[in-house]
C-alpha cells in the first residue's frame, strides 16, 4: 500500500517503522495522516511485525492538531462542530488503539513533539528523545485543554504537581528534564535517534511476543482497576502463558543454554 503522509518500512525482519513525512506542516495530525496511520497499523499487524517504531520528518516528530482546520483561509471546522468534535475523538482513538496493539511500540521522538505529538509519544512504551527534542502540551495558549489522553498519562508518568506545572503554564520541556521524570528511555544525538531506536527494536525482538504482550497488557491494567483485579489479571494471564509454545520455547532454551528463537504474533489485543 502507498501513503502520501507517511512512510511505511520494515528496516529489519520483524521490525517495522513508521516515519510521518508531513515535515512542511510539522507532522501535524491531518485527516488523511490519521487515516493512513491506522491503516499502516493494520498493515504492520497483518505483517506479524513485533515491533513498531513511530518517528517523524524534518523539524517535528508531531504537533498535534492540524490548527489550520480552525483559522485561516483552510478552515473547515469553524461552523462544522460535528466534524470538529469527530476529528478530536478520532484522534482520542489512534491513541488509544497505538497504546493497546500487542506489540512494542518506540515512539523515536526526532523533535518537537507538541500538544497532540506529545500525546502521540506518551501512547508509546518507550520514548526515545533528540537532545534538541522538545515536548508540553501548550493548550492552554490556544484557549484549549489536552483532549487524548494527555492529561491522564503525564499525570501517572510525572506526578500531579509537576503535570500542573507543566499543563498550566504550556511549557516547552527540552529532552534532558523530560528524562529525568522518566519519559525518555534515551536521550541521544539527533542524528542516532533511529539507530538508537532499531536497536532498543532488536533487543526486544528477542523476547517472547506473548509475553510482552501480556506484561504490556499488566502494566496498563495496573494503573485503570483496583489491585485485587489488575492481579487476577496477572494470575490469568500467566496461566494463559506457561500453557503456550512461547513458554515451551523458552524453558527448552534455559534447559538447552541457548537463545530461544520466539515465533512472531503481531496480534492486536481487545
Amino acid at each position: 500500500m502507498s501513503f502520501t503522509t507517511l512512510d511505511l518500512s520494515y528496516p529489519c525482519p520483524g521490525i517495522a517503522r513508521v516515519r510521518l513525512t508531513r515535515e512542511r506542516e510539522m507532522n501535524t495530525l491531518s485527516l488523511p495522516l490519521i487515516e493512513e496511520l491506522n491503516l499502516a497499523i493494520d498493515e504492520v499487524l497483518a505483517a506479524r511485525s513485533r515491533v513498531l517504531v513511530i518517528t517523524g520528518t524534518g523539524r517535528a516528530f508531531c504537533c498535534g492538531a492540524h490548527l489550520k482546520y480552525f483559522a485561516g483561509p483552510d478552515a473547515i471546522f469553524t461552523e462544522r462542530f460535528d466534524t470538529r468534535d469527530r476529528y478530536f475523538d478520532r484522534i482520542a482513538r489512534l491513541f488509544d488503539r497505538i497504546e493497546a496493539i500487542g506489540i512494542p511500540v518506540i515512539g523515536a521522538v526526532n523533535g518537537f513533539a507538541m500538544g497532540g505529538g506529545f500525546e502521540l509519544a506518551l501512547a508509546c512504551d518507550f520514548r526515545i528523545f533528540a537532545d534538541t527534542a522538545r515536548v508540553g502540551l501548550p493548550e492552554a495558549k490556544l484557549g484549549a485543554t489536552p483532549g487524548a489522553g494527555g492529561v491522564q498519562k503525564l499525570s501517572r508518568f510525572i506526578g500531579r504537581g509537576k503535570a500542573l506545572e507543566w499543563i498550566l503554564l504550556a511549557r516547552h520541556v527540552d529532552a534532558a528534564e523530560a528524562a529525568t521524570h522518566g519519559l525518555a528511555y534515551r536521550v541521544v544525538p539527533a542524528e542516532q535517534v533511529d539507530e538508537e531506536s532499531l536497536a532498543l527494536a532488536d533487543a526486544l525482538m528477542r523476547l517472547s511476543p506473548l509475553a510482552l504482550a501480556q506484561c504490556k497488557a499488566s502494566v496498563h491494567l495496573a494503573g485503570d482497576v483496583d489491585l485485587r483485579s489488575a492481579r487476577r489479571f496477572g494470575v490469568e494471564a500467566l496461566s494463559a502463558l506457561v500453557a503456550s509454545a512461547d513458554w515451551q520455547e523458552g524453558m527448552a532454551a534455559f534447559v538447552e543454554k541457548r537463545t530461544p528463537n520466539f515465533a512472531p504474533q503481531g496480534k492486536e489485543q481487545d
